[in-house]
């Protein structure tokens, strides 16, 4: 294992346990918001993945160990681990998360910037529109069994404009207006229409490909 790729795990399993502590002992009166600053803050190890070196390491070590971690604290758990964080909201929410991190981390491991599109898409932008939509959401809408809100939808859009742009220009890639713009409408069309946590791979994906089809 190379210098990078253990620099990157510790990183990444440092970071994602400073989070816990904090969702867990600091937030941990509020379990709705706890759970998504921890949904919104992982998508920050985005900015970890130009450090890692190897593919195998970082689908196999650093992103699919936690589709088993969050597995093990959510209510379909054998261990039926009491936590706070999965107990709420889409009980498996998180491990599709985990699902589609290391999906992203095997198919484009050479193109990371990518990976980051999809981790954006599933933590800044259906982070945001679910909290924002829990506080402020009045117009709301039910497309697929799962009560949306226009004002959450329309929170995502907008904030995925903002970090899309600030992760392409971190990755030193061309960040055009439309590409931007229009995989954040998709993400958020495919986040509105998702049921049951299974937004965290169809936002994922769905912005994934529209950015590939939109830049090759």
């Amino acid at each position: 294992m190379d210098t990078g790729d253990i620099l990157g795990l510790l990183l990444v399993y440092g970071y994602v346990v400073l989070l816990l502590v904090i969702s867990e002992k600091v937030l941990n009166k509020y379990p709705n918001f706890s759970r998504k600053f921890l949904h919104i803050m992982v998508g920050n190890v985005l900015f970890i993945l130009p450090i890692f070196e190897s593919r195998w390491v970082m689908a196999f070590l650093a992103a699919a160990p936690f589709i088993l971690l969050t597995y093990l604290i959510s209510p379909y758990s054998p261990l039926k681990i009491k936590d706070k964080i999965s107990g709420s909201g889409h009980s498996l929410g998180l491990v599709y998360y985990a699902i589609s991190w290391t999906v992203l981390a095997l198919i484009f491991f050479n193109q990371p910037w990518i990976i980051a599109v999809g981790i954006a898409a599933m933590s800044y932008g259906d982070g945001m529109a679910s909290l924002i939509g829990m506080k402020y959401g009045k117009t709301k809408y039910n497309l697929s069994g799962d009560t949306k809100s226009l004002e959450g939808s329309l929170t995502m859009f907008i904030i995925l404009i903002v970090t899309l742009w600030i992760v392409l220009t971190y990755y030193a890639v061309p960040a055009d207006p439309l590409v931007i713009c229009s995989v954040a409408l998709v993400a958020t069309i495919f986040e509105g229409v998702t049921p049951k946590g299974l937004d965290n791979l169809t936002a994922c994906f769905s912005g994934v490909a529209t950015y590939i089809l939109l830049t090759i």
